[in-house]
């Protein structure tokens, strides 16, 4: 029965501060723009970009001016240097950019509520202040109304997908960006374009016109739809009876083209619009693609491509919480191939969202494997979705329950599973994962291939988390080498999408670095650089696991055990400070969870080996527990070493007994003396 200690957050700072590695990097803009230069983001002054950080949802995005530089501090104090604005336009959530309390009637979006926009403006201030960017969205959420002037206001959540090609509503978007970008924020002396702490954005948020997130039936807007297919087809000679076409078949070759042109054209004019009001940033289109159409069609448009990651295993709503505890590391692929099926070389790659959701049991290993692979694949960051969807979060002090209601605007999952910033399981590796992301702690593949995808097809795998199966070449190749993917048959040496790159029966997977390996046969895996070192997985069951310089032997079923140096200019073994977190699971007191979900409940279709569904029949309370990892470790040092337990609070709660034995540091963590999930190893 493993043991659990009380593990709280809390909301105005971090147990512990790495923001002294990165003190060089503040105020955010002090290097330039960013600009483009193949596959990496650098700034003006030639300083190469990578960032680690979070989303902040909806209502999040206007916290109280009190509160917005204890949020930017924080934030600083677990590595994070990006925030992206996420939602800024959703009437569901409280505050947003057209009102800041609920009760006005909001007629039209022609114009933001001038409190919201002061709160943005001192949040980006405080933001930048700590050397942390941001990546400021457009078109998320916005509900368009009839003094808006559009066809037909009884639109879907979002607009989706017609926002993409009715005139009006592209006119609306434009008056959007147009007021944003120009706004000159008083607490920076700066427009927004001229701000370059802004240093991302978008065109739209998860839309596209292959039915992936919305049918065109409503009218006028479907008819119009049609009647623009019929005179491109005829441009082109294309001879189909276009009125026996359903709309929404992915499955027509001339449809399909057509919807790919209508987007690109979309997202072109879009992005030709900002930089015709002063917009110099990078650009992306869309960042979301389920289907391969959609891949195709948003690799073709922006200066750089974005994409989401959000690994959930869960089915989550108010008629029944349910969710499987599948863990990443023993998966052959755990879903980066969702993402590599859209980084074509020669653009920066992003994952704007990314999560594995609690109470997913395993999720403290997600956010080392998600930066571990993104160093690996050169790719320039991450923003985990999401921090929280309100700005209220000093008063939530248990884990998945944000909000008092079971949905925020019909959604479940919005209720808290998302939320991450209370997460010891989550938040408690962005230390580490900041320094791999930020500090670049593992080095990318030197070796880069490309996967020729000449299939469009989707098989129908019942969880799209791992996209098309088939496709051999894209199963566990992130975790091998860079991969990089041509839908348009320009490169002649693409090798087959239908040829595995990785022999998946082998059951393990090993960096050509040699820095990054996973065995998915016998559940765990690790990060081995000089900087960073971490074992994750079932480690009670492997025994003792040697990595260069460092041995863990973990006596719990599973736990996430991460070492890196706090001094930039030492190896672990040199290093005169190095932090150690070793996280397991986190629940909240007294949560009741059944196994007894009725087969009706269960998913139609699962993985052979992958666990049912649970069911969460009550979230608990405060305060949040955390298991205590038990581990024996040896470190290689010719120093003489101390080791702290340091609390949630920042407390130090005791020393750890060492000995020094032939140039080995060794010490036991967890059991009843000082348990916690953080201990700093400092120079006597």
């Amino acid at each position: 029965m493993a043991d659990y200690i009380p593990f709280p957050a809390f909301a105005e700072f971090a147990p512990l501060d790495i923001s002294f590695l990165f003190e060089d990097e503040k105020p955010a803009g002090k290097h330039g723009f960013l600009r483009v230069d193949g596959d990496n983001f650098v700034f003006e002054d030639g300083t190469v970009a990578r960032f680690w950080g979070t989303n902040l949802n909806g209502g999040a995005c206007f916290p109280d001016k009190d509160y917005a530089p204890k949020l930017a501090k924080r934030l600083a104090s677990y590595g994070c240097n990006m925030v992206r604005l996420h939602q800024l336009d959703s009437e569901a959530n409280i505050p947003n950019l057209y009102q800041f309390r609920r009760g006005k009637h909001i007629s039209d979006t022609s114009k933001y509520d001038a409190e919201s926009l002061d709160h943005l403006d001192y949040l980006i201030y405080c933001l930048k202040s700590e050397g942390i960017y941001i990546f400021l969205d457009m078109m998320v959420s916005r509900t368009f109304h009839t003094a808006d002037g559009v066809s037909n206001p009884e639109l879907p959540k979002r607009a989706v997908p017609y926002c993409i090609f009715d005139p009006r509503m592209i006119e609306l978007q434009k008056s959007y960006m147009d007021m944003l970008w120009n706004h000159v924020n008083p607490y920076t002396g700066l427009a927004y374009k001229d701000e370059p702490a802004v240093a991302l954005t978008d065109v739209v948020n998860e839309q596209d016109l292959m039915k992936t997130f919305g049918r065109i039936e409503l009218e006028p807007y479907a008819s119009q739809f049609r009647e623009r297919f019929r005179v491109w087809c005829a441009q082109r000679g294309i001879a189909i009876d276009v009125d026996a076409v359903d709309m929404n078949d992915n499955t027509v070759e001339a449809l399909t083209d057509f919807k790919t042109e209508i987007e690109q054209n979309y997202y072109d004019s879009m992005m030709a619009y900002m930089r015709s009001i002063g917009v110099r940033i990078p650009i992306t289109g869309c960042n979301f693609s389920a289907r391969y159409l959609q891949c195709r069609a948003s690799t073709k448009s922006g200066d750089f491509i974005d994409t989401h990651l959000n690994i959930r295993f869960m089915n989550w709503g108010p008629e029944g919480r349910y969710w499987q505890d599948i863990s990443l590391h023993e998966l052959p692929e755990w879903g980066a191939m969702r993402s590599a099926r859209k980084r074509t070389f020669g653009k920066p790659f992003f994952t704007s969202e990314w999560d594995l959701t609690w109470p997913n049991k395993y999720r403290a290993e997600s956010a080392i494997m998600v930066a571990a692979v993104g160093r690996l694949q050169n790719w320039s960051g991450y923003t985990i979705h999401t921090y929280a969807y309100t700005s209220l979060i000093r008063h939530m002090d248990i884990l998945g329950k944000e909000v008092s209601a079971a949905t925020i605007s019909d959604t479940g999952y919005r209720e808290g599973p998302f939320a991450t910033w209370n997460d010891p399981a989550k938040f408690g590796m962005f230390y580490h994962a900041a320094l791999i992301t930020r500090r670049g702690d593992v080095r990318p593949s030197d070796n880069k291939v490309v996967i020729g995808i000449r299939d469009m097809t989707d098989d129908g795998v019942p969880n799209s988390l791992f996209g098309t199966m088939a496709k051999k070449a894209l199963i566990a190749s992130t975790e091998l080498c860079q991969i990089g993917v041509d839908y348009d048959g320009k490169e002649s040496n693409a090798v087959s999408e239908f040829e595995p790159l990785v022999d998946v029966s082998a059951g393990e997977v090993r960096s050509d670095t040699g820095e990054l390996y996973r065995n998915w046969a016998r559940r765990y895996g690790i990060v081995d650089t000089p900087m960073t070192k971490c074992v994750y997985g079932r480690l009670g069951k492997n025994g003792e696991i040697a990595l260069t310089d460092l041995t863990v032997q973990c006596a719990n079923d599973y736990a996430v055990i991460a070492l890196s140096s706090l001094n930039n200019d030492s190896e672990i073994a040199q290093s005169d400070s190095i932090l150690l977190t070793a996280v397991g699971n986190a629940v909240n007191t007294d949560m009741q969870i059944s196994d007894d979900v009725p087969g009706a409940k269960q998913p139609k279709s699962v993985f052979a080996g992958l666990p049912p569904y649970r069911e969460l029949k009550s979230f608990g309370h405060a305060p949040i527990l955390c298991e205590v990892v038990n581990a024996e470790i040896a470190l290689r040092t010719d120093r003489k070493m101390k080791v702290r337990s340091i609390s949630a609070e920042g407390l130090e709660i005791g020393y750890i007994p060492v000995t020094l034995e032939d140039g080995w540091l060794k010490f036991s963590i967890g059991g009843k003396l000082a348990p916690s999930i953080y201990y700093l190893i400092e120079a006597l």
